[in-house]
């Protein structure tokens, strides 16, 4: 009978046990604040919070590389200190659901280090009429290396941008190389190396670290467009050649005259007391050529009975011509001009006159004479340049292909019957910008064809901008006021070049009422040929023009593409948005939950939630009472708006007995009345766990079950055992009941007291093995074998 009525118990209270939790798993229920930390290498510590939507939960802790820290029960929010000085710190935060199942969140932690710059610069080549150089940007002791970005500027104009892959943590050196070619037209280029760490977003940048160098082209010696050409004196007078010329390095200049080494290292000469006609060269040189200038001297003897009107003239091919000879002295026989074709013969003084009317003679060398009445002769020539503007003047692409970016591309401007060449000057225009100039050296008189080449370093920004050059004569003082010159028809260039897109913002914060798409970025695509662009959100095209909503917050990509090449840009997006309310109107809830786990708002920002109770703003408890049931009106405001919902709360509680376990003692043959009722929401199922009898039965009354025996007897003495449940939770009220009278007064005391004994030990037992075997899995506990001594009665409440 006592073994029977042990297991019959046993098995009444494992069935009262739990079972596991189970971790959600649609959602992460951890949120951390910060939700990363980017902060630089041995600052100091950061604190991180860690906070769990879950009301109920085994309990929460932190790991931090290897180390545990201790775990913290029955709270929502938990806080752990973060070094700064460990290159390669893991972080987690973790959240026991049960024995057997956790949920846990990774904690970002980024640490960084500033690097030095070191730039140097090399000069590698001279090619034609541009310079190469090498320029090198060395980072020193950077971390994390795979955050670096290392641009290239010139002039202040972004040219290349390099990141890095390596995702070592830990310092290290780096170095970016520039290879670049300075044209003769950018003169002094300034370029600049800027390393930086760049987390992301725009916010999470750290200051630029930069070196600027200069460079600029190197070419040979060129002479000065208004170098002299020819140069007149009179017998004896002290003159002062000039020779300039440009060059980089600056060329160092040589002198002879008539083979003669005259000076070195000066570009002038001063001749002394000048007494003949002579011819001088100068040289200047540097170490990538030499370029020279000859200057013919004419030298008039002092008191020469003759005077030329003018001495020098500048003639355009085919324009007439005239020349007074004119003398003073009285012994004079007679004078003329002697001319291949316009002479006089010999006429009296004092004047006598050259003329042609069509001048078609490209070195006519007329002189004037006169005769003395000794028999002597004195001679004079005039200084005639004879000059003819281009008879068109075109710039041609060299058929190199199309002009492409970053790669160099010669135009050639043909400047055809021109003449003297010598005194040609091409000069090179980019839009109104003069980029090049260029002379010439040949001393052929007659007409000729020249050209000039212009080698461009293609930029994209060259893109319909027009070229043209200009062919020019300098022809000196004597020369017309105005330059002859004549121009080429513009060249447009067509730049092809990779596509970008410009004017992006790193971070947009729209509204979700204004529809908001992303073709309403101030993004905008350039590249030639034009180029597609495609928007690309969580790797997944998307359509730009779709109005974006609250679940679409995120960071869009835009790829941009033509034949060139692509490019990448990338733009966060929050989507704010107004209050609302997505929770039920009823709700029921256990008693002492916590608030969380209630109706939420949803909005960003995140709306401020006022609780509102019988028309009075009220306080939300931090866990709910019994009192609590009731009508709310919830409030929720941010900046966009306001929203409000009403909410009936139900609080639901496990029954309680207003009496608690008992003993009750009768005479053998009295009838007994056992009672049980429990207050709980919703109203409980009580039953009664005993062992059956004939003269026992079970009535209810109202929310109570009654069990009544009629003329009691030592079998209906025992345990009688009141159960009330709803779907909140259990309790279980015991009644020992003692029948007395007989041999039986005396006996069933000490029994009922050994065997409350054995049942207190049998329960402490099975709980320890109820535990341990939870923590191995979860158990269903069913009795093998249908007891046929215990009945249980059952009835609603």
């Amino acid at each position: 009978m006592l073994s029977v009525r042990m297991l019959s118990f046993f098995i009444l209270i494992f069935s009262l046990c739990d079972a596991d939790s189970i971790c959600p798993p649609e959602d992460n229920p951890l949120i951390l604040s910060p939700h990363e930390i980017i902060e630089e290498y041995g600052g100091n510590p950061v604190t991180v919070n860690c906070s769990t939507t879950l009301a109920k939960h085994k309990g929460m802790y932190f790991t931090v590389g290897n180390e545990t820290s201790h775990i913290i029960e029955e709270q929502m929010n938990i806080s752990q200190s973060v070094s700064l000085s460990d290159w390669n710190v893991k972080i987690k935060c973790k959240v026991k659901l049960n024995e057997s199942h956790e949920c846990s969140k990774d904690l970002q932690v980024i640490t960084f280090k500033n690097p030095e710059v070191v730039y140097s610069v090399q000069l590698e080549n001279v090619m034609g009429k541009e310079t190469q150089y090498r320029l090198q940007c060395d980072i020193i002791n950077v971390a994390p290396v795979q955050y670096l970005t290392v641009s290239w500027y010139k002039n202040n104009e972004s040219i290349e941008t390099q990141i890095f892959n390596d995702t070592i943590k830990t310092p290290v050196n780096v170095s970016s190389i520039l290879r670049v070619n300075i044209s003769r037209e950018e003169n002094v280029v300034e370029f600049r190396c800027e390393a930086q760490l760049n987390f992301g977003r725009q916010e999470q940048k750290t200051p630029a670290i930069s070196q600027t160098q200069k460079v600029s082209a190197h070419y040979a010696p060129e002479l000065n467009t208004e170098s002299t050409k020819a140069f007149s004196s009179l017998e004896g007078n002290n003159i002062t050649l000039s020779c300039e010329a440009v060059g980089n390095l600056p060329p160092v200049y040589n002198w002879t005259c008539d083979g003669e080494i005259m000076l070195e290292n000066a570009n002038s000469l001063n001749i002394t007391r000048v007494k003949h006609n002579t011819t001088c060269t100068c040289t200047a040189t540097n170490y990538l050529g030499n370029i020279t200038n000859t200057i013919n001297v004419h030298v008039e003897p002092k008191g020469c009975p003759l005077t030329l009107t003018p001495s020098e003239m500048v003639v355009r091919f085919g324009d007439p011509i005239s020349i007074n000879c004119s003398t003073s002295p009285t012994d004079v026989e007679g004078m003329g001009w002697e001319a291949p074709f316009g002479g006089t013969g010999f006429e009296r003084p004092p004047v006598v006159t050259w003329r042609v009317e069509k001048l078609e003679e490209w070195a006519p060398s007329p002189f004037c004479y006169v005769t003395l009445n000794n028999g002597s002769q004195i001679i004079v020539r005039p200084v005639i340049t004879v000059y003819k503007t281009p008879d068109f003047v075109s710039v041609s692409d060299t058929g190199r292909g199309p002009m492409v970016e970053g790669r160099e591309h010669d135009l050639k401007c043909d400047v055809i019957n021109v003449a003297p060449v010598q005194n040609l000057t091409v000069k090179w225009y980019r839009d109104n910008e003069t980029v090049q100039t260029e002379t010439f050296n040949d001393s052929t008189m007659t007409p000729v064809n020249a050209f000039s080449t212009l080698r461009i370093s293609t930029q994209r920004n060259y893109n319909g901008l027009t070229f043209r050059c200009e062919a020019e004569l300098h022809l000196g003082p004597k020369g017309p006021k105005f330059l002859p010159n004549v121009t080429s028809p513009p060249y447009t260039a067509v730049v092809l070049y990779k596509p970008f897109l410009e004017a992006c913002p790193d971070h947009v914060t729209v509204v979700e009422s204004a529809a908001f798409s992303i073709d309403m970025l101030s993004c905008q695509p350039d590249g030639n040929p034009p180029p597609t662009v495609q928007w690309f959100y969580e790797e997944k095209l998307i359509n730009p023009s779709k109005s974006l909503t609250r679940t679409d917050s995120g960071k869009y990509t835009a790829v941009v593409e033509n034949s060139l090449g692509r490019s990448d840009t990338s733009v966060h997006i929050t989507v704010e948005f107004s209050p609302s309310f997505t929770c039920k109107e009823h709700y029921e809830i256990t008693v002492n939950d916590k608030q969380q786990s209630t109706c939420e708002p949803v909005g960003l920002p995140t709306p401020t939630l006022t609780w509102f109770k019988d028309g009075k703003q009220v306080v939300s408890p931090q866990r709910w009472k019994k009192n609590d049931s009731g009508k709310y009106l919830l409030n929720a405001h941010n900046t966009h708006g306001t929203a409000e919902h009403t909410l009936y709360l139900d609080i639901l509680y496990a029954p309680e007995f207003k009496e608690g376990n008992e003993s009750k003692e009768v005479l053998q043959g009295e009838d007994v009345t056992l009672s049980c009722s429990a207050d709980s929401n919703p109203p409980s199922n009580i039953r009664w766990l005993y062992t059956a009898a004939v003269n026992s039965n079970i009535t209810t009354e109202g929310h109570q079950k009654i069990v009544t025996i009629t003329r009691a007897t030592s079998t209906n003495a025992g345990f009688y055992v009141c159960v009330a449940e709803n779907k909140v939770g259990r309790n279980t009220r015991f009644i020992t009941l003692m029948i007395t009278g007989n041999t039986s007064k005396v006996l069933f005391p000490a029994i009922w007291a050994l065997l409350a004994l054995l049942i207190i030990g049998l329960t402490l037992l099975m709980v320890f093995f109820h535990n341990w075997q939870k923590k191995r899995g979860q158990y269903s506990f069913v009795p093998v074998c249908q007891m046929s001594n215990i009945a249980q009665a059952n009835g609603n409440a």
